[in-house]
């Protein structure tokens, strides 16, 4: 039986039915409250205390977890069983973080170390040439822990689009350069293209044997070396892209940061994994967050989630957090393929702060869409400047949530605009709008590794509370087929527009 055909959703259909709960009355009503909702695990307190679900609300997705055996789904995760039937596969970028299954990451720390001594040559740069989860895993890393790194700077291109690759070179020096290339198949076209320019770059630029200057990353090694390169770090098929920074993937932190680094990455997210795999739901974090994620988009008809990172070194977690979550639950059938008649996985979308208080916050507090929000900051700065930066930032971070919570009555409205009833309707806010946020005491490799180990268990859990596999990608798979048709020139069959826009472009 799928969770939806269990007696625990009907109850939940039954409570979404009933009056959305008043958040604050909530901190009076329960008096645990904050304790219950605000876990912390490995240096990171997750408050999910301001978010439109009561008590009541967690027993009952407590109960839809045991409907849904989310216990069992966790055990096949973290035993290596097939968690992604439509493919017949494992999913097992969890076992990458345990000690006692590290032998991949030997080889990775090897490198990196023999690269940061020089084997290679003088490499000043790196250029990481992948896509998808190939590039935003690593990029990630590299932005938020890199720039006290001594290491080679990196320079990640996915796009397809030559720009980005310009870019890159406009930055290095090609007899300084390495080139990283990551492929799970080491068929994408995206990857592919763009190690055949860079690898002409180096060439152009001095360098007597390009392909020596390329350390390719992935699952299918004998393809990589029938592309003439010698220097190759494979991953599982077992590891998806956006799961697959744990692996060789994130040899760009290693380089740069050096192995130890890499190493505190994994041990964080282990951590996190325990916690995970061993706390009743609860208290579990992951599992706290994955409930009222479904509760908000599945029951209470949110469609949105905003994550708004108010830590500079965390820009680039929003996006990476778009793959992770969209990629993996938005689906449209169960696992046994029948079609699930609710709404899945919401869009995620988001920002930095305080940059995004300036340009969508305005929606937010005011607009006619009151979706969940995410907000994510670091109590330790990442920089020796005046205090008063750190201060200024955490207090605009904290006062987005206590106001959207607390709103403006219509009395202080109209107190605000000297009793003008039009100036007042525009200065109310409605408030009771939900929010959760994350704090991290410090944003060292352990800590990142735990907080990205939190989102892919918060990910998977909500996945399997709705009985779909998080695991397999066809929507991304149709979309390179039918471009790698368009490419070859083959545009017959498609609608006019296509059709048209083709001949517009001279394609």
């Amino acid at each position: 039986m799928l969770p939806h055909q269990s007696q625990a959703w009907a109850a939940l259909n039954a409570l979404a039915r009933t009056e959305p709960p008043r958040i604050l009355d909530l901190y009076a009503a329960e008096q645990q409250r904050l304790s219950a909702l605000a876990p912390e695990v490995g240096g990171i307190r997750f408050d999910l205390s301001k978010l439109p679900l009561s008590a009541t609300h967690f027993e009952a997705l407590e109960a839809l977890a045991e409907a849904a055996d989310l216990a069992g789904w966790r055990t096949k995760l973290a035993g290596g069983e097939v968690v992604n039937p439509s493919e017949g596969r494992a999913a097992t970028h969890m076992a990458l973080r345990a000690p006692e299954h590290r032998g991949e990451q030997a080889a990775l720390l090897e490198t990196a170390a023999r690269i940061r001594a020089g084997a290679l040559g003088p490499i000043h740069h790196i250029i990481h040439i992948g896509i998808g989860g190939s590039a935003l895993g690593p990029q990630l890393l590299v932005d938020a822990l890199g720039a006290r790194g001594d290491g080679p700077e990196v320079h990640v291109a996915a796009n397809i689009d030559g720009t980005a690759l310009a870019r890159a070179f406009a930055a290095c020096n090609p007899v300084e350069t390495l080139l990283i290339a990551v492929s799970k198949t080491f068929t994408t076209q995206e990857t592919l293209t763009n190690l055949k320019s860079a690898l002409d770059w180096l060439a152009a630029g001095g360098v007597a044997d390009p392909v020596g200057r390329v350390v390719a990353v992935t699952a299918a090694p004998d393809k990589a070396r029938a592309h003439g390169i010698g220097e190759i770090l494979p991953f599982a098929e077992s590891v998806g892209g956006r799961y697959s920074l744990w692996s060789a993937v994130g040899l760009p932190l290693a380089i740069r940061a050096g192995p130890q680094a890499f190493e505190a990455l994994l041990d964080g997210a282990h951590r996190m994994d325990r916690h995970f795999l061993e706390t009743p739901w609860l208290s579990n974090a992951p599992a706290l967050a994955a409930m009222a994620d479904v509760w908000l988009a599945a029951f209470a008809g949110k469609p949105t989630r905003a994550i708004f990172a108010y830590d500079e070194r965390l820009r680039l977690l929003p996006p990476y957090l778009q793959q992770l979550e969209m990629e993996s639950n938005g689906k449209s059938v169960a696992r046994d393929g029948t079609p699930l008649p609710f709404d899945t996985a919401a869009i995620s979308w988001g920002g930095t702060g305080t940059d995004a208080q300036h340009a969508v916050f305005q929606l937010l507090h005011q607009g006619t869409h009151a979706d969940p929000i995410e907000f994510v900051a670091v109590r330790e700065p990442g920089h020796d400047l005046d205090p008063i930066h750190h201060r200024l930032l955490l207090a605009n971070c904290f006062a987005q949530g206590a106001a959207l919570l607390k709103g403006r009555t219509r009395a202080e409205a109209l107190a605000e605009a000297k009793g003008d009833e039009a100036l007042a309707n525009a200065k109310g806010f409605p408030g009771n709008r939900g929010s959760a946020t994350i704090l991290l005491d410090k944003l060292t490799p352990d800590r990142l590794g735990a907080l990205l180990s939190f989102y892919e268990a918060r990910t998977f859990a909500a996945g399997a509370l709705m009985g779909l596999n998080s695991f397999d990608q066809w929507g991304v798979e149709l979309g390179k087929q039918v471009a790698n048709q368009l490419a070859s020139g083959d545009t017959g069959g498609f609608d006019p527009s296509t059709e048209a826009l083709m001949r517009a472009a001279g394609l």
